[in-house]
């Protein structure tokens, strides 16, 4: 996710804890439930969710108190149908990572991290794309930098998603942009990268647009926003199609889905019929399956405390 900083992520949360006018009821299905509780939310900063193909091994992050530095983990769904203790995989075993996006393949994890790049030494101010690959056994390998023009020295780029076509989409601030951070994509070519270009204006905007998640065969795109004209809260999820025209102008999720809370770091399940999400909304309710196992109340404890907590919604509701 696009990290504005720890006191901007705070000081927002606590100006959305109060005020706001009262809404109508929300249409049957449109309101997201609480995913992975003691395990991908359990009141820790819980953020993003990256599936394999079949579904069965899980990347997410966890950021610390202040959110500033994030980690990448790893969980397996075994044959009992339990979810094993969460892991560092081997590509993440140190630095700031974040922001895995698996390939539709599911050989190739790309994400973001502030770790040396090649010639340097210590850790980066910014954060630069990173991938790593499936070995022969099936483990993750080591991680490999993205070099220019994808990833450029003192810039950040976020969210690295990948298509089925190898095109990369990912958030940045550069010049030529729209103002703020805005959405690129670059053209995979061979074994290399084209120069990175705009999405356009139906997409980016003189505010901030961050966190793409791409669909395989590049018809739809979901987003963040912080900032956005239409926005319900702080970062707030959209939507835009592609047609032989381009990219339709987006729109922001329903209301069911954006809050006047934090909203963000979404991603599409490998079959494409959930949306996944991190919020920092309140939560009172039940806590629908536990992922936890064995089972350990400690890791559902805080949740709803306004970190981040993992949320999901039929993507039918977005009308995907």
């Amino acid at each position: 996710m696009k990290r504005i900083g720890a006191g901007v992520i705070a000081i927002a949360a606590a100006l959305l804890a109060v005020g706001g006018a009262g809404k109508a009821p929300p249409m049957p299905g449109s309101e997201p439930e609480l995913y992975g509780a003691g395990l991908f939310s359990t009141g820790e900063w819980d953020f993003f969710l990256a599936l394999s193909p079949d579904e069965r091994r899980a990347l997410f992050c966890r950021a610390n108190a202040t959110f500033s530095s994030y980690q990448i983990y790893e969980t397996r769904l075994d044959a009992s149908g339990h979810w094993s203790a969460p892991t560092t995989p081997r590509f993440a075993g140190s630095f700031s990572n974040a922001d895995p996006h698996i390939a539709p393949d599911g050989r190739t994890v790309f994400f973001i991290s502030n770790r040396p790049a090649p010639g340097q030494t210590g850790a980066q101010e910014t954060f630069d794309v990173w991938y790593a690959t499936l070995d022969t056994t099936g483990e993750w390998g080591d991680a490999r930098h993205v070099p220019p023009p994808v990833s450029l020295p003192g810039v950040d780029e976020w969210s690295p998603s990948v298509a089925a076509s190898g095109n990369l989409y990912f958030g940045s601030e550069r010049p030529s942009g729209h103002g703020g951070l805005d959405l690129w994509m670059a053209r995979r070519t061979g074994d290399a990268y084209e120069a990175p270009v705009s999405l356009g204006d139906s997409i980016n905007t003189s505010a901030n647009e961050v966190e793409p998640w791409i669909a395989p065969d590049e018809s739809y795109l979901i987003f963040s926003g912080l900032g956005r004209a239409d926005s319900v809260g702080r970062y707030d999820i959209y939507v835009s199609r592609r047609d032989h025209a381009g990219w339709r102008r987006a729109k922001p999720a329903p209301s069911g889905v954006n809050s006047r809370w934090l909203d963000f770091n979404q991603s599409v399940s490998p079959d494409g019929q959930w949306l996944y999400f991190s919020s920092t909304r309140p939560h009172a309710g039940p806590l629908g399956e536990r992922f936890d196992f064995p089972r350990n109340d400690s890791t559902v404890a805080g949740i709803g405390n306004r970190r981040g907590d993992m949320y999901r919604i039929p993507t039918r509701a977005l009308g995907l």
